[in-house]
């Protein structure tokens, strides 16, 4: 691996105050004085800000305040609640540069995966607002007697949502939540986490900025297990994103209020490399896939099955690949793969691949620690041997890491890339894209992508995305992403004859009228 090193200006800039000076005054708190907790940089191991640790009273009074403005905010029209993001998109880019040094600062991070949040937060802002006003339009539905019935649906917002983010993708896995949220006609209450507050609280300095009034969307930053209860229990509906773990703390949480949440959760994301794949094509794809933001993303790919016919070819072209990457922690684009978040989360990364050594396991190539570039930087490391019994073959490692097997036929590709209880991502690779896709609806996971490994299915802004099994429940991005934040109402009139026999006639006779009335409905292709 090569090591990219930043200029001299390059550090200038990254070490700049001006990037988080002011963001705190975005903090809801009941009152003034707050304990502050410190916001770390990873790439230099240093404390660069301090915030206020909220308390459960500042959750209380963020909902309030959110509750008292949701009302004005779902009487606006959608269109002119769209207005707002159509802005926000414009500002995203204007503000392009400081939004990914403050990226950067807080999650050490390579910049092009700072660039990726930047391009899906303006996607999602563009997608919903432009489409909005007619996904919420009031629909005529078919009656109970076609002619005599008359039904329509309506959806009305929840109230006020509350949404608990991570620090992977602090930009995207907030705001991508919050967007739809709000333009559904909801107020938002958004925990951060305490390792990325900055980026959320930036990203909502702009909303403001962009016309959304203050009182809709409130910042509480603090640490989760004081902070993610109360919320849980105050909001009307709740998004989580983070790991498996909790997110059954906070689905039994809201499940004692019976409040609707949605949760992405983790992944041990497979991949499959037939052998008619083009294996240079498949192996610089999947060392993007499995490599992005170092292996921090819940849809990145940690386990790769590659037809026995190919292996060897695949992995030495999958070896290059990812010995050829260039490591650091600067602003240039020309890095390919950052640092990890902190100390805890690479000794996590470190304990791993040791097990696995132990079990049995090669390293091929990678398996190292990097001080050089950054304190908590690690080697993309790929593995071979791994058996399935190993806790690398389980557990999510949610870090530069990946092992490769080799299978025999489509059948037991298919067995193995759902020998897990996640079913978030996968990925198939193969020249043959239509028996790609036959395989692909045989893989238990929300999203399968077929000659890439997550971005063709998450940047698919009209499609569901979400996971299957521990992977979580509910759906991101489409219609479905929308109306999660809306309780749909049916409104039935009835113009004629009433539900029940007309006086004169016994039951026996109206029922025989209603069964004849079934029968003609099932024969006339009109009336069904």
């Amino acid at each position: 691996m090569t090591v990219s090193e930043p200029s001299g200006s390059e550090r200038s800039e990254r070490t700049s105050p001006d990037l988080i000076d002011g963001l705190e005054a975005g903090v809801t708190t009941a009152d003034g004085h707050r304990e502050r907790f410190g916001v770390e940089a990873p790439a230099r191991g240093e404390v660069v800000g301090h915030l206020p640790a909220c308390t459960p009273a500042d959750v209380e009074a963020a909902f309030d305040r959110a509750e008292t403005a949701a009302d004005a905010w779902s009487d606006r029209p959608p269109a002119e609640r769209a207005e707002v993001f159509v802005r926000y998109h414009d500002r995203l880019f204007e503000n392009r540069e400081e939004l990914l040094d403050v990226i950067q600062l807080e999650t050490g991070k390579a910049r092009r995966h700072a660039h990726a949040e930047v391009l899906d937060v303006a996607m999602t802002a563009r997608y919903y607002a432009y489409r909005a006003e007619s996904f919420l339009e009031s629909e005529r539905r078919r009656g109970a007697l076609p002619g005599v019935t008359a039904t329509e649906l309506h959806r009305h917002p929840v109230g006020t949502v509350g949404v608990i983010s991570p620090w992977n993708y602090p930009l995207t896995l907030s705001i991508s939540d919050i967007v739809p949220a709000l333009l559904a006609g909801n107020a938002v209450v958004l925990k951060p986490s305490e390792e990325t507050s900055y980026t959320a609280l930036k990203a909502a300095e702009l909303l403001y900025e962009a016309g959304l009034p203050r009182e809709l969307l409130h910042v509480v930053t603090g640490f989760g297990p004081e902070l993610g209860e109360p919320l849980v229990a105050a909001a009307d509906y709740v998004c989580f994103t983070g790991s498996t773990e909790t997110g059954r703390i906070v689905a039994r949480t809201a499940g004692e209020t019976l409040t609707d949440c949605s949760l992405e959760l983790g992944g041990k994301n497979p991949a499959i490399v037939r052998p008619d794949a083009d294996v240079e094509r498949a192996a610089e794809g999947l060392a993007r896939g499995c490599f992005a933001n170092a292996g921090q993303l819940c849809l990145a790919i940690e386990r790769i099955y590659v037809h026995e016919s190919i292996r060897t070819r695949f992995l030495e072209a999958f070896v290059d690949a990812t010995e050829s990457m260039r490591l650091g922690v600067g602003p240039s684009f020309d890095v390919e793969m950052g640092s990890l978040s902190s100390e805890k989360h690479l000794s996590k990364v470190e304990r791993h691949v040791e097990a696995a050594e132990r079990e049995g396991a090669t390293v091929v190539t990678g398996g190292q620690t990097r001080p050089d570039v950054g304190p908590y930087v690690y080697e993309p490391t790929v593995l071979t041997g791994v058996d399935e019994s190993a806790t690398l073959h389980d557990e999510e490692t949610f870090g530069p890491v990946v092992s490769v097997s080799g299978y025999a036929d489509d059948d037991e590709a298919i067995r193995r890339a759902n020998d897990t209880e996640y079913g978030l991502n996968a990925s198939i690779w193969t020249d043959d894209t239509e028996r790609g896709r036959e395989l692909a609806a045989r893989i238990e996971a929300g999203t399968v992508n077929v000659n890439e490994s997550y971005a063709a299915a998450w940047a698919s802004m009209d499609a569901p995305m979400g996971g299957m099994g521990d992977s979580g429940i509910g759906r991101r991005h489409g219609k479905e992403g929308l109306f999660r934040f809306t309780e749909s109402q049916t409104v039935a009139t009835q113009r004629g004859p009433q539900f029940a026999a007309p006086g004169g006639i016994s039951y026996r006779l109206y029922a025989k009228l209603l069964d004849a009335t079934m029968a003609l409905q099932r024969r006339v292709p009109g009336l069904r």
